[in-house]
């Protein structure tokens, strides 16, 4: 294991911070699978991406968990800002620093993600061919979660006024305002609605996973480019590598891995639904965590198993 940087592709001028993990028996004359594993929003590398990025290592994977481009270690500006393309194309570019390594397979890269990280890592894989296989733990579309709310109650139509929230902070932070913010989790824990929310809070704001490059919020400008955006997009038609969805039975998150599972025009996709676990329950929880990756570890070594015999 290890801490990198690197340029990312789509903007030089951000360097990318990110850990690579590498199998116990790894030998740099030999060529591997990788896995790419994208933190959910407001979170970094060191949390749960981190966590799952280093159990798939022990299962024979090199991977890496990055922070997104604007947040954790990594580099630009404005930070904290949560834009839904940027994060997308973040996947592809820690993809296209893997193929700078002689010793990652670039046919035998996978990717996966937690929380809105996986809604990302799908709509890279409908966009990215590259991406061989996809995985997928307690999935949020983060455009759907912010118009349609947490427990799907909201219409789209409804959700108009925060595009002009969003909006109306572009102005004011190009006017030489303070910088505005939208929680990701409940920055309190007053503020949260329920239990699981409540846990969200627990996990970004508390000795239970806090972590100083993870402040919990992002960019109140934000808004305006999550609102619209569908990490699900063209689904149907292009998300056709093999997929395999985890997410728990109690948690409110699970509509939106229901809809990808039925959005997705994969012939190779699967979905495992952990019982009694909530959607914190698969960040950090050990014996859900541990059955995440007992269902993602031989999937990925199905799906990114050597080309001819390579």
């Amino acid at each position: 294991m290890g801490k990198i940087s690197f340029p990312n592709s789509n903007n030089q001028a951000i360097a990318m911070s990110a850990v690579i993990n590498f199998p116990e028996d790894f030998n740099e004359t030999r060529t591997y699978p990788a896995v790419i594993v994208s933190h959910p929003g407001g979170g970094v590398k060191e949390q749960t991406a981190g966590t799952y990025a280093r159990k798939l290592a022990e299962q024979g994977f090199i991977t890496i968990a990055y922070d997104a481009s604007y947040q954790g270690e990594s580099g630009g500006q404005p930070r904290q800002l949560e834009n839904p393309s940027v994060r997308t194309e973040d996947v592809s570019a820690v993809l296209d620093y893997l193929t700078t390594l002689p010793y990652v397979d670039n046919d035998r890269i996978g990717a996966m993600g937690i929380c809105a990280g996986a809604g990302y890592t799908a709509n890279a894989a409908i966009d990215d061919p590259r991406i061989k296989a996809v995985g997928t733990v307690s999935a949020v579309n983060i455009g759907q979660m912010f118009r349609n709310g947490w427990d799907n109650n909201i219409k789209d139509a409804d959700a108009r006024a925060v595009i002009a929230v969003g909006a109306a902070a572009r102005t004011s932070d190009a006017n030489g305002s303070e910088v505005g913010r939208i929680p990701l989790a409940p920055l309190k824990e007053d503020d949260a609605p329920n239990e699981e929310l409540r846990q969200a809070w627990e996990y970004y704001h508390t000795p239970r996973a806090e972590y100083p490059t993870a402040p919990g919020y992002a960019t109140a400008r934000s808004l305006s480019q999550i609102i619209p955006y569908d990490a699900y997009s063209k689904a149907e038609a292009y998300l056709t590598q093999p997929l395999q969805i985890v997410a728990g039975s109690k948690a409110g998150s699970k509509w939106m891995s229901d809809d990808l599972y039925s959005r997705a025009a994969s012939k190779d996709k699967s979905y495992h639904v952990v019982e009694g676990a909530n959607h914190m329950d698969l960040y950090d929880g050990e014996r859900y965590v541990d059955e995440a990756v007992s269902v993602l570890a031989p999937f990925f070594g199905k799906t990114l198993q050597p080309i001819g015999g390579r």
